[in-house]
């Protein structure tokens, strides 16, 4: 396998929000693979989309031409981080996952949100 080609410091890609936002997506998938077979179109899908909705938005915001159009993006994916959180809540109410697996899924979403509400207010700094 040849090493992905260096990304540049205005790539989507090289932020480390992006990057981690993308962990939790593989964290999502992971966890919900061993969720009941009557859940693939309940909640199993709702947890993926949820979780996929972070990083793309986070993606979109970046290519935005508009400082404002880019926050805005970045709050969505921040909306649906909490929407990812709450399911997990529920996954973990109705026994589908351990204590330990919440936790490691809420230790990594609150770091995704102390991250993207630090590039949020960044931004809002840069524009005002």
């Amino acid at each position: 396998m040849e090493p992905e080609a260096p990304v540049r410091v205005d790539d989507y890609r090289g932020l480390r929000v992006w990057q981690r936002a993308v962990d939790l997506v593989v964290l999502s998938y992971q966890l919900t693979k061993k969720f009941p077979a009557d859940e693939l179109y309940g909640l199993t899908a709702q947890i993926r989309r949820a979780a996929v909705s972070v990083p793309a938005n986070i993606a979109e915001g970046n290519g935005r031409q508009h400082l404002g159009d880019y926050i805005q993006h970045l709050s969505i994916a921040n909306g649906s981080l909490k929407e990812l959180e709450t399911h997990f809540h529920v996954a973990g109410r109705l026994g589908y996952l351990s204590q330990k697996q919440l936790d490691t899924v809420f230790d990594l979403s609150r770091e995704v949100g102390r991250m993207l509400t630090v590039l949020m207010q960044k931004l809002r700094t840069k524009r005002g």
